[in-house]
């Protein structure tokens, strides 16, 4: 099995453009607390996204729409704790930029400053939020963007279906593509969506587009490291393949540590002061 080994070299918007035009592909996972952040950023990912998912896999809710601007703030700083390589995203939380683009700038702000991240996350292509976008950058807070399906509207999508299935859809992605690039986007996630019109996409794109189930033609990937650990069994979409069995390690452990507290062979002398 082969193993990459990273250079250590801080990540920046910069790095992401250059593997863009060398054709090098970029890795990209989630994180919420040191602890995991330091895993993976010692793997080599190249971004780290602190995803408003916390609070479907942190918190257990059905949706990311509960998850608030200060708890973002605070996975966000825990995990830029554990970093010495990866670039790190923080996703700006529902109802933190929505208001208005001043609310916007001013959460933006707060991350910024709190978390010690690279950059932020919104989601969406309305005029209003390329308005938002181009705000952002404007000040050089680094944004990127999120298309295809976009969670924080999963009540007005009808759900976690796929986007752009017909032309109309398809051509509407294309353009607010194109547009979150003009605003200043210095990436570009793609969420379920047709890979033929993910690969166009990041065709005419000069900005990374990371894809997550958007084929395999884009310029990189993201999962929810929680679900390529397969620490969560039961979520089983088309698009997700598990790349350990870390739920059932953590199982294991677990019930071998019961075992030995119920039987007293933990701790031994050797384990005793």
């Amino acid at each position: 099995m082969s193993q990459h080994q990273p250079e250590t070299k801080k990540l920046t918007t910069h790095s992401l453009a250059t593997m863009k035009q060398s054709g090098e592909l970029i890795s990209m996972l989630t994180a919420y607390d040191y602890t995991i952040a330091r895993l993976l950023d010692s793997a080599g990912v190249d971004i780290l996204l602190v995803g408003d998912s916390a609070a479907n896999v942190m918190a257990g809710h059905s949706t990311t729409l509960p998850i608030t601007l200060d708890q973002m703030i605070y996975h966000g700083a825990s995990v830029v704790r554990g970093v010495r390589r990866a670039f790190v995203v923080v996703d700006m939380p529902f109802g933190s930029y929505q208001v208005s683009a001043e609310q916007a700038l001013g959460s933006a702000i707060r991350i910024m400053k709190e978390t010690g991240c690279d950059a932020l996350k919104l989601e969406g292509g309305s005029p209003e939020l390329i308005d938002t976008v181009r705000q952002l950058t404007t000040v050089g807070i680094p944004v990127v963007g999120h298309l295809g399906l976009t969670p924080q509207s999963v009540h007005q999508l009808g759900g976690y279906r796929l986007q752009g299935r017909d032309s109309a859809q398809a051509s509407a992605i294309q353009s607010q593509a194109e547009a979150l690039e003009r605003a200043g986007c210095c990436a570009l996630v793609l969420e379920k969506v047709p890979a033929r019109l993910a690969a166009m996409i990041a065709q005419q794109l000069s900005i990374p587009v990371i894809g997550i189930g958007a084929g395999a033609d884009v310029d990189g990937q993201v999962l929810v490291s929680q679900d390529m650990l397969g620490m969560e069994e039961s979520f089983s979409p088309k698009f997700l393949r598990r790349f350990g069995a870390v739920g059932a390690a953590i199982r294991q452990a677990t019930s071998d540590y019961i075992a030995a507290v119920k039987e007293r062979s933990f701790p031994t002398i050797d384990e005793s002061y």
